[in-house]
């Protein structure tokens, strides 16, 4: 994750360190495509020298960019990020319906990537949509359950390249998809600067991003070491 009003040689500098520091500690990198964009070429430029070299320390890639579309449009997307990264994995929005997201998981089949499909999403107001009722359930469950059964298309063993972003902010909503969805692995956004607690469990790729990165608001790479220990204290005890 970038932000600030550092010069971008100063971002790059601090995020390049933090990276090598950080990735022992880490299971994937993932990259928030906002704020690149936000610093226009050069930016997008340093995502993909950090992509490059999180798969250099043996980190996997999640583009967090939320992408979803129709049609061409998605096979663009999908090409975009997923087959000009192979093996990396996209977040990506349900609400076109299940086959604007059929590129994606085509494309993660394709190239031994993933995609995690938004469904119960950390922010405070996720309810106003995800929580409606759907045939005595939430909405976020009743896609959950879809997306189990169309995830067995994709599965290689116990895993299906068809994930899930559940926010660490609701532990129960993150118990329920686990029940209804035993094969998709869950990607829990919130932990720490959201208030989320780390969860523990087969398949969970906790998300601390603004803990990790600008811990207290600014560039800190000794705090962001002790936040990274204090994570993966929790997750052992």
């Amino acid at each position: 994750m970038l932000h600030g009003p550092e010069p971008l040689a100063h971002i790059r500098r601090y995020t390049f360190v933090l990276l090598e520091a950080l990735a022992p500690r880490l299971a994937a990198a993932k990259f928030q495509l906002a704020f690149f964009e936000a610093l226009g070429p050069e930016g997008m430029a340093l995502l993909w020298e950090l992509a490059s070299a999180s798969r250099v320390m043996g980190l996997p890639v999640i583009f967090d960019g939320k992408r979803g579309d129709i049609g061409s449009t998605a096979e663009a997307y999908a090409r975009a990020y997923l087959e000009a990264f192979p093996g990396s994995a996209l977040t990506v929005n349900p609400y076109l319906g299940l086959d604007a997201l059929k590129p994606f998981f085509q494309a993660a089949s394709r190239t031994g990537g993933g995609v995690f499909v938004l469904a119960k999403t950390s922010n405070p107001g996720s309810g106003f949509i995800q929580d409606l009722p759907v045939e005595g359930r939430p909405l976020y469950l009743y896609l959950a359950e879809a997306l189990e059964r169309e995830g067995e298309g994709y599965r290689e063993g116990t895993w299906s390249r068809v994930g899930m972003v559940v926010g660490a902010t609701y532990p129960e909503a993150v118990a329920r998809v686990r029940e209804r969805a035993p094969h998709a692995p869950l990607l829990l956004p919130g932990v720490g600067a959201q208030g989320g607690k780390p969860l523990k469990g087969e398949g969970l790729l906790l998300a601390a991003s603004r803990a990790l990165y600008y811990p207290g608001g600014r560039p800190d790479l000794k705090a962001a070491l002790e936040a990274a220990e204090a994570l993966l204290k929790a997750l052992v005890e």
